[in-house]
């Protein structure tokens, strides 16, 4: 189980004051679910996801993994404990081809095949990927199916997905919600997926609602899509655009 406590942080702006980002947010989140966070531009969510991987630490709180506290604990160290992170924009590895990558985030001497399989699953032509190097070569959206592969093939007990659809095509999106399917319905870990897109929040089993610097709503998809998707603010955040 994952347990954000009293969790708050704020960024330093260029003139060298202070912006509050996430206020006091505590939540409770159970193992074998697929939770969607959502909200308006801004409101935080990308910044919670980074808080829970630990490339940021909170202003004040704490955050416990299966009872541990893990707030002082390093990138490293948390995906030792079974976090994985797909970031909005995947890192790129000169020099590092696909199979290696995939080697390397499984923490195992996958086969070939093995590694195969995972990158047919995200929509690639396993034969055509293996051996391309992780660069700049490869577009926006291949990047982030390998990187999507990435993580089905560590299997953790905790996947965060940093919206995962940003910059890629109508196609590549179609397929990331099948492989979102498939996951939610083999699920054998806890995914959290921070999304503005609704057939992403239709397949989640609790969305999460951030706006005014906290949490506005928690709940089952049937209790919160329907209001969600009848305000202005549900227009507002279908835009697409990032916030921290």
């Amino acid at each position: 189980m994952l347990e954000l406590k009293n969790i708050s942080f704020s960024a330093e702006n260029e003139d060298g004051t202070t912006k509050a980002i996430l206020k006091d947010i505590s939540l409770s989140v159970d193992e074998n679910r697929f939770i969607v966070v959502t909200g308006p531009n801004g409101s935080g969510k990308s910044t919670l996801a980074k808080l829970i991987m630990g490339i940021i630490k909170p202003t004040s709180g704490r955050i416990l993994l299966d009872g541990e506290d893990i707030t002082e604990l390093d990138v490293t160290e948390r995906a030792r404990r079974g976090i994985s992170f797909a970031f909005q924009q995947p890192v790129r590895f000169k020099g590092v081809d696909v199979l290696d990558l995939m080697r390397m985030a499984a923490g195992q001497q996958l086969t070939a095949a093995d590694a195969c399989k995972y990158l047919s699953s995200v929509g690639l032509c396993a034969k055509d990927y293996i051996k391309r190097e992780v660069n700049t070569s490869l577009s926006g959206g291949e990047i982030k199916r390998i990187e999507i592969a990435t993580v089905l093939a560590r299997g953790t007990k905790l996947s965060i997905f940093d919206e995962p659809e940003a910059g890629i095509d109508l196609w590549s999106f179609k397929n990331l919600i099948e492989v979102f399917e498939s996951m939610r319905s083999s699920i054998h870990g806890t995914i959290i997926v921070i999304s503005h897109q609704e057939r992403i929040l239709d397949i989640a089993d609790e969305i999460i609602l951030l706006s005014n610097q906290g949490i506005a709503k928690k709940g089952t998809k049937d209790e919160i899509l329907p209001e969600l998707l009848g305000t202005s603010a549900a227009v507002n955040m279908c835009t697409g655009n990032t916030d921290r």
